[in-house]
């Protein structure tokens, strides 16, 4: 196990004082299993003013503003993971009568009495020189299983977001697959799972966005359901359980949203997309009329991106990231054929989502498409769409493009409004088009000095080759979109 530099001295610190430390918990965990971790925690027998007297002041920062003893320590170390190193002493926590914090923290003598507060095995390991093993977390490890320490019901009740933590453990700990949580683990937490009303939304939140996270967040979501957790995160989705949809969706509701969510993961789209894929459908249940083929669900889009937004400001979601998701949900339904559909309402579209939002729209409705079953995630009809999304972001070749206008074309030419303004204008746009540099007051107004020397006849003739000049650019520009997205 490689220790960090800055680790290893503020172990040495404490043990010079005469005190006894660790490292502990998590990052010990990550260590093990090979994984960089993301934070260190150290745990010592030193009370919190013993600790800081151990640091001289010039080389480190100290502070301690907490009612667990937590002393964080400052190191010079560039690493944003060292930078601030949390230093507890050995504790014992009294009775959780609210499920989320201690009533009393009494400092404890020994590592052993630390170690069985924790919450699972496999984070309740030490070490200093060698690991400390007491409840074996290591062979837990070895076998990816999730337990508790000791009686599970008692660490459940103790913090109720345990609850949580087993699923998002179990759900962000490979790559590969969910571990197994331990049957009187999962028992227990089957039995509580009511507990979690007392945690805080926001501390939910913060574990369902770490197991939607994952790539393994679609089956992270299915076992938040069999713990008996959904219900008290997102119940809305229960609600498609059972709920067997139309046409062409082979899955019922819930098993959709479920399967988007899982394409989701696995092509790493961005948080936003992954909640919108999970909750796209949400409101199908409710909306639901008839069976079989004949059912339809009417204005189920504009329903969920309501009920969306209510339990993303439940789960006190950011607002920017809430009215993103809700976007999404809203227009996921968006009606698109290359040949019935044009630049307008694509026009109408982008606005609607927002230019910013349109490739995140298009990644929603490919999870929706591979979710229903459906083999191709971007066929054809897509692909056109991206392609006219594109040309219509595009500037139109005009002459306003160009630094000069026809009042002032006017103006050096001494004549009034009509066809040979244009015709001026045609000309220096297509001059501007084959040569960038051009597009200058100087050079404009030279060309117009010099087309007013011209006769009606040769201005027309050369008006006219611009604007094939114009086509022929429009038509290159059209050609090479088309060929980025493969369509004709």
């Amino acid at each position: 196990m490689e220790i960090p530099t800055e680790i290893k001295q503020i172990l040495e610190i404490l043990q010079k004082n005469g005190f006894e430390a660790f490292i502990v918990g998590g990052c010990v965990r990550d260590l093990l299993t090979g994984i960089s971790p993301h934070d260190w925690d150290i745990t010592t027998n030193a009370t919190p003013k013993k600790i800081e007297a151990c640091f001289d002041a010039a080389k480190y920062q100290t502070f301690y503003e907490n009612d667990f003893g937590t002393v964080s320590v400052v190191t010079p170390a560039e690493d944003p993971a060292l930078k601030t190193i949390e230093i507890t002493p050995f504790r014992i926590e009294a009775k959780y009568s609210d499920q989320r914090h201690p009533d009393a923290v009494r400092f404890a003598k020994t590592l052993a009495e630390d170690l069985s507060r924790r919450d699972f095995t496999i984070n309740a390991l030490a070490f200093n020189e060698k690991i400390i093993d007491l409840f074996g977390g290591q062979e837990d490890l070895k076998n990816k299983v999730i337990r508790a320490v000791g009686e599970p019901a008692e660490r459940f009740q103790e913090d109720a977001l345990r609850l949580m933590r087993a699923g998002r453990f179990a759900t962000t700990l490979s790559t590969d697959g969910l571990w197994q949580i331990e049957e009187k683990t999962k028992s227990a937490i089957q039995k509580n799972a009511h507990l979690l009303r007392n945690i805080s939304q926001e501390r939910i939140r913060d574990e369902l966005i770490k197991i939607i996270m994952s790539p393994n967040g679609a089956k992270g979501i299915e076992l938040l359901e069999e713990l008996g957790l959904l219900k008290f995160v997102i119940p809305e989705l229960e609600e498609g359980l059972d709920i067997d949809q139309s046409k062409h969706h082979t899955l019922q509701v819930y098993q959709h949203n479920i399967s988007s969510l899982n394409y989701a993961c696995w092509q790493n789209f961005s948080l936003e997309v992954r909640m919108a894929a999970l909750l796209h459908d949400i409101a199908k249940p409710r909306v639901k009329k008839g069976q079989g083929e004949g059912a339809i669900f009417y204005n189920h889009e504009i329903i969920g991106a309501k009920m969306s937004q209510q339990i993303l400001q439940r789960l006190r979601f950011s607002k920017k990231q809430s009215e993103k998701i809700v976007k999404l949900v809203r227009f996921h339904l968006f009606y698109y054929n290359v040949d019935e559909v044009g630049s307008s309402s694509v026009r109408r579209l982008v606005r609607n989502v927002g230019p910013d939002n349109i490739e995140e729209l298009l990644q929603v409705r490919k999870a929706d498409r591979i979710g229903s079953g459906v083999p191709k995630a971007e066929p054809y009809k897509l692909r056109h769409l991206k392609y006219l999304v594109e040309k219509v972001a595009q500037d139109p070749i005009a002459p306003k493009m160009i630094k000069i206008n026809g009042h002032e074309i006017m103006k050096i030419l001494g004549i009034s409004a009509g066809p040979k303004v244009g015709q001026v204008l045609s000309y220096l746009l297509s001059q501007v088009l084959s040569e960038p540099k051009n597009n200058t007051k100087e050079f404009l107004e030279a060309e117009v000095k010099k087309l007013g020397k011209l006769s009606d006849q040769a201005l027309q003739k050369l008006a006219q080759q611009a604007k094939k000049d114009v086509e022929y650019v429009e038509t290159k520009r059209d050609n090479m979109t088309k060929q980025k997205y493969w369509v004709t």
